[in-house]
């Protein structure tokens, strides 16, 4: 295992999407390793070593809220943006007015986790890329507040808020066992994006995610 950080995530509200509910958009309980993967990444992320998340700790209690939001009903192409940057003459963008539609949502609400990670080295690293000058990186880059894009709650306009955890990792509102169900890990994208689900059991707040993964 490569160095170990300790990262906390908190902001008012969050939408992981469960991928069974996706015109109507409900929430996992939780954040999905994945997303929190996706937090750390937007702070610091080089080719040269893949995060991997070892436990989530939640911190507040569970909260769900509704919410109606306005969403388009399509994006633009791929096969479009290839057309005109091969020369191709095509209109690149959308009339929000025609495809807006308003959807219901079931998200969370002041959320709160630490996220226990490390990384480890990838075969695109090169003689330079050592795991203490990425470890320390990651630590001034964590301090600073410093990353490369907002990190989120599983959409954008659900901002993140991060910190370092250096010392004592805060109480969870959690006792006892508690079974989440099945939830979405991660998404295989060398295998034909095969979507890897584990059962997340949270233990006195603390999904073990290693652990869960290795008894999958």
């Amino acid at each position: 295992m490569g160095y170990g950080i300790k990262l906390k995530v908190y902001g008012e509200y969050a939408c992981f999407t469960r991928p069974e509910m996706k015109v109507e958009r409900v929430s996992y309980d939780v954040i999905t390793p994945s997303a929190a993967r996706g937090i750390m990444e937007a702070i610091y992320w080089k080719p040269a070593i893949r995060w991997v998340v070892d436990k989530i700790h939640v911190i507040n209690e569970i909260r769900f809220t509704n919410i109606r939001r306005n969403e388009v009903s399509q994006k633009i192409s791929s096969s479009n943006v290839k057309t005109v940057i091969n020369g191709g003459n095509l209109d690149l963008y959308q009339v929000t007015s025609v495809i807006r539609q308003q959807r219901a949502s079931l998200i969370l609400k002041d959320v709160c986790y630490v996220i226990e990670l490390h990384f480890e080295m990838t075969e695109k690293a090169g003689e330079e890329d050592t795991p203490e000058k990425h470890y320390n990186i990651a630590l001034r880059r964590l301090r600073q507040g410093q990353c490369y894009h907002q990190p989120y709650f599983g959409t954008r306009e659900f901002a993140a808020n991060f910190e370092l955890v250096e010392n004592e990792i805060p109480i969870s509102f959690y006792s006892g066992e508690m079974d989440l169900g099945w939830m979405l890990w991660d998404i295989d994208f060398q295998n034909d994006m095969t979507p890897i689900f584990y059962r997340a059991v949270m233990k006195n707040g603390v999904i073990d995610v290693d652990d869960l993964l290795k008894a999958r």
